[in-house]
């Protein structure tokens, strides 16, 4: 029972994932069939899992709708909580990226580096759509690969809210200004760069940077595209000009022609957000 929770908790088993046979867990753990089937009903009992006749048991989304649900719609109904939750987002999101960079595995690793190539390809093709799914998907890899259950499950819980009731268009924010998608490509390529790198620090730091554009972008105008809040999955991202990238392959077929869009709109994010130290390059 303790074995199967906790591949519930660290994101083993995650949302819409289908359960092995009684069989399987049974020789996995070492028990007898009876101990899985019972250890199974409880944790049906529990709303942690789902039989589907026919078709096997399958983990609900409990743990993420237990904590979003309330939460989703006072904060649709009170659009200046929004500040609050990316203000949370930087802190929680830093922490992942520092823990990712500590405790990935080879296998998380090379997840992060399939998501920032889908990411970069997602860019070159002109896909915001695309690129904006990539983006949310790369988020969350970093957060399963911080090796903490809480940081996941919080992780897993505030950006189902944010997609279910107050997302920010992730699409729009690409176009709010003139290079803005180049400055969030760059801020992936470092927060990837330095997880893979295993650097915590410089991680945690290019992850809060990255939060604090966001911030400053909402913040400029509500009315503007991007700028206000949406029900279409979230996204965001981007770090300092320079920075090394993952995804070198497509990233020198569009630097010519985006260095002018990513120098002007550097000084805009900078004017948008007076006091706050802006990111390397922006």
């Amino acid at each position: 029972m303790r074995q199967m929770e906790t591949a519930l908790l660290d994101g083993s088993w995650r949302t819409g994932t289908k359960l092995p046979a009684e069989r399987v867990l049974a020789e996995r753990y070492d028990v007898a069939r009876n101990t899985v089937r019972e250890a199974i009903q409880r944790l049906a009992a529990r709303g942690l899992v789902q039989s589907r006749p026919g078709a096997g048991v399958f983990v609900t989304d409990q743990l993420r709708t237990g904590f979003a649900s309330p939460w989703g719609q006072l904060v649709a109904d009170h659009p200046a909580l929004r500040d609050d939750i990316l203000e949370f987002r930087r802190v929680l999101e830093g922490a992942t990226a520092y823990f990712a960079a500590l405790r990935a595995s080879d296998e998380d690793l090379a997840r992060i580096r399939t998501l920032m190539d889908a990411l970069e390809h997602a860019h070159l093709v002109g896909d915001k759509t695309g690129e904006a799914d990539a983006d949310a998907k790369l988020h969350e890899v970093i957060a399963q690969a911080s090796h903490n259950a809480m940081f996941l499950h919080l992780h897993t819980s505030v950006l189902g809210m944010l997609r279910e009731h107050i997302t920010m268009n992730g699409t729009g924010l690409r176009e709010l200004a003139e290079g803005a998608a180049v400055l969030l490509l760059e801020q992936h390529r470092t927060v990837c760069d330095a997880i893979l790198s295993r650097r915590p620090e410089e991680a945690r730091t290019a992850m809060q940077t990255h939060i604090d554009f966001v911030r400053a972008r909402v913040g400029e105008d509500p009315d503007a595209p991007g700028g206000g809040w949406t029900t279409v999955p979230w996204s965001p991202s981007v770090p300092p000009a320079g920075a090394k990238t993952v995804g070198a392959n497509v990233a020198g077929e569009k630097a010519a022609g985006e260095k002018a869009a990513v120098a002007k709109a550097a000084g805009e994010g900078a004017a948008a957000a007076p006091g706050r130290r802006a990111a390397k390059g922006c």
